[in-house]
C-alpha cells in the first residue's frame, strides 16, 4: 500500500512557510505523495451536493503551488486532487505539467483529473458544462500525443482541440508519458479511468456495493480498451486516525494507495497527527 496526503489550502492556509513545513514534515515522515485540490473560480451559491462552498475560499493554482513545493522537497511525489480538466487548454497544460515535470526531476507523476461540479465555473472560463466530458476525453489525447510527439509534429482534428504539425518540447522528465488519474464518484468517471486513466481515484460517499460496480465497470472498460484492466492503480481517502484492519480492507478491495489529510489547524499538532500516522504504519521501514 502506498500513502499520500493532501492539503488543502482552504482548510490548511496559504501561509508559504507553512505549506513547505507541511511538505517537508510528510515526506520526512515517509508519505509517497503530497496533493493538492483545484477551483478556479467561486460565486455564491456555488453548491456541490447540499454543501455550499463559501466564495472566499482561497484555492492557490494547484500547479504553481506543487512547483513551489517541488523547489523545497527532494523526493515526495506530486498530486492533484483533482484538477479540473475541461477548464484548460491541454496545450498549456501538457506544457505546465512538463515543466513542473522537468523541475521535479519527475515527481509530476500524481495528476488526477475530475470535470467540475460547478456550472458557473465552467461559464466563467467560457465552457459548456454538458459537454465537460466530452472535452476532457480530447483534452487526455491531447497532452498524451504531444508529450510523445517528435520533432516532426504531431496533429489533432476533434470536436473542441485541432492543430497540425505541432511540437512540444521539452519532455516530462525520462518519460513521454505522465500518468493521469481520473477521479469522480459516478459510473462514467470509472469508465474514463478504465478507457483513458493510469488510475481511479473515486470521491463521494458512497456504499460499497457502488464503488465495487464502479471498479469493475474501470476494469471492464480497460479490457473494452485492449488495456491492462491490473495496471490501473486504485487510490482512494482515507482518514489521519485510520487503523491498520481498516487499510487491509480497502486492500483486500484492490485499492492501491491511500491519501490522508491532517485535520489539525494547528502546526504543531498537524506534524503529530502525520508522525503517528507514519509510525502506525512504518512508512520509512
Amino acid at each position: 500500500m502506498k500513502f499520500g496526503i493532501s492539503y488543502s489550502t482552504p482548510c490548511h492556509g496559504i501561509d508559504p512557510d507553512g505549506i513547505v513545513a507541511y511538505a517537508r514534515h510528510a515526506e520526512d515522515c515517509g508519505f509517497e505523495s503530497l496533493y493538492v485540490p483545484e477551483h478556479i473560480a467561486l460565486y455564491p451559491g456555488a453548491m456541490i451536493g447540499s454543501f455550499e462552498l463559501p466564495p472566499t475560499l482561497p484555492y492557490l493554482d494547484p500547479l504553481d503551488c506543487l512547483s513551489f513545493v517541488a523547489a523545497a522537497t527532494r523526493r515526495i511525489l506530486l498530486g492533484t486532487g483533482v484538477l479540473l480538466l475541461p477548464y484548460h487548454h491541454p496545450v498549456v497544460l501538457a506544457k505546465r505539467l512538463a515543466t513542473v515535470d522537468v523541475l521535479s526531476r519527475g515527481r509530476m507523476r500524481l495528476l488526477t483529473v475530475g470535470l467540475g461540479s460547478l456550472p458557473g465555473e465552467a461559464r466563467a472560463v467560457g465552457v459548456d458544462f454538458a459537454t465537460r466530458g466530452r472535452r476532457a476525453d480530447e483534452a487526455i489525447d491531447v497532452m498524451r500525443l504531444l508529450w510523445a510527439g517528435g520533432e516532426e509534429g504531431v496533429g489533432f482534428d476533434g470536436r473542441f482541440f485541432a492543430f497540425d504539425d505541432l511540437c512540444q518540447f521539452p519532455k516530462p522528465h525520462g518519460t513521454l508519458h505522465l500518468p493521469i488519474h481520473i477521479g469522480g464518484s459516478s459510473r462514467a468517471a470509472a469508465r474514463r479511468a478504465g478507457l483513458r486513466g493510469d488510475g481511479y481515484f473515486p470521491g463521494g460517499a458512497l456504499g460499497p456495493d457502488e464503488r465495487a460496480a464502479q471498479m469493475d465497470t474501470a476494469r471492464s472498460a480497460a479490457v473494452e480498451a485492449g488495456r491492462d484492466p491490473q495496471a490501473l492503480e486504485y487510490t482512494r481517502s482515507g482518514s489521519i486516525d485510520m487503523t491498520a484492519d481498516q487499510v487491509e480492507a480497502l486492500a483486500a478491495q484492490g485499492v492501491t494507495r491511500i491519501v490522508v489529510s491532517a485535520t489539525a489547524t494547528e502546526p504543531d499538532r498537524q506534524r503529530e497527527e502525520m508522525t503517528a500516522f507514519a509510525e502506525r504504519f512504518a512508512l520509512l521501514g
